[in-house]
């Protein structure tokens, strides 16, 4: 029996300190998509009537890093509580987390084209839009670009401007925002999983010693 005490209190603390690591990746994950969000360089390329689809992943990944803040709090209070109805509910919860970070992950990976097209067609009919030469002096600047291999318009398109293809730079850059969800995402997943067994194994330690006394 001290041997089921000792074995269930190691799960116990593991527990609280993996629910603590959790709060903090809750923490990054919020910070992340907020930063994602609220971007400069990105808003700006996605303001007005641009697509928003890239928004959608970016949405899903907020939402999950505040509620893994929340159920990290919850789960570090179950453990020290030894609550198994606490602990029935934290796993519940990472595991509804764990589905929206797929669905985020196979959303952003299934429209990664979509989104990415979406966006170089919006650039290529405000490039030829006289009333949007604001925004699409933005993307040079944001980009570092300037028009398209087919089309350098004169009236945006100086001797100074960057040569390179702003369809091309539209593609490099979301690419790299999305990996940036997918690496995030995975390795939260991760994290969960290993939350996920801890929580059971703690759970089942807490009825066997019930049962015993």
């Amino acid at each position: 029996m001290s041997k089921l005490q000792g074995g269930m209190k190691c799960v116990k603390y593991l527990l609280f300190v993996f629910n603590f690591i959790f709060w903090l990746s809750g923490s990054l994950v919020l910070a992340v998509g907020l930063w994602l969000r609220f971007d400069t360089n990105t808003t700006s390329l996605l303001d007005g009537d641009a697509p928003g689809h890239f928004f959608i992943a970016v949405y899903i990944l907020i939402g999950a890093g505040g509620v893994m803040m929340l159920v990290g709090f919850f789960g570090c209070f179950g453990a020290v509580k030894e609550s198994q109805c606490l602990l029935g509910s934290f796993f519940a919860c990472l595991l509804l987390i764990f589905g929206a970070e797929v669905a985020a992950g196979v959303f952003g990976f299934l429209n990664k084209d979509k989104i990415i097209k979406d966006v170089q067609n919006y650039y290529e009919v405000i490039m030829e839009n006289d009333n949007a030469t604001v925004i699409t002096k933005m993307y040079h600047i944001v980009l570092d670009c300037c028009g398209t291999e087919e089309t350098r318009p004169t009236a945006l398109c100086t001797a100074d401007s960057s040569d390179k293809d702003c369809l091309k730079a539209i593609e490099d850059f979301f690419i790299d925002k999305l990996f940036i969800i997918g690496y995030v995402g995975i390795g939260i997943a991760g994290v969960m999983i290993i939350g996920m067994i801890f929580s059971m194994v703690l759970c089942c330690a807490i009825r066997n010693s019930r049962e015993v006394i």
